[in-house]
């Protein structure tokens, strides 16, 4: 993929939103982060419950499947969790370019992301343009 996002005097492509609007989309986006970052938290405190409660259980109790559905549920989580860092990630990379006045610029074409589609993707990178060039190859 061509990062379109600098110009021909390797500058960065600036933004068209004003303060304004860069400062609205920089709650949006650390308002979303703040949520991932709980759901972290709440899924690593699942994990920490549950061992706790593993370690209290009596082996009269214990029984293979039920070992087997406890590692896959454990599993999950820690899946869960990684998705959810990983959302964070992307979420810092755009306030990121909120920061550089980037955010908004499409870095496979190089044209500005509608308004519409960063209010419901706030941390998107390409728009829906670049999008369906990607799924058609």
């Amino acid at each position: 993929m061509t990062d379109k996002t600098q110009n021909k005097g390797d500058e960065p492509i600036k933004t068209s939103f004003s303060d304004e609007e860069l400062g609205y989309f920089r709650e949006l986006i650390e308002s979303r982060r703040e949520e991932a970052q709980q759901e972290v938290d709440r899924l690593r405190e699942q994990l920490k419950n549950e061992a706790e409660s593993d370690e209290h259980d009596n082996a009269y109790s214990f029984h293979m499947a039920d070992a087997g559905t406890d590692a896959m549920e454990r599993e999950k989580v820690y899946m869960m969790i990684d998705r959810q860092r990983k959302y964070i990630g992307y979420l810092d990379r755009a306030l990121d370019r909120i920061e550089n006045k980037t955010y908004g610029i499409c870095k496979v074409t190089g044209k500005p992301i509608p308004k519409e589609r960063l209010e419901a993707i706030p941390h998107t990178e390409i728009s829906v343009e670049a999008k369906m060039q990607q799924k058609q190859r």
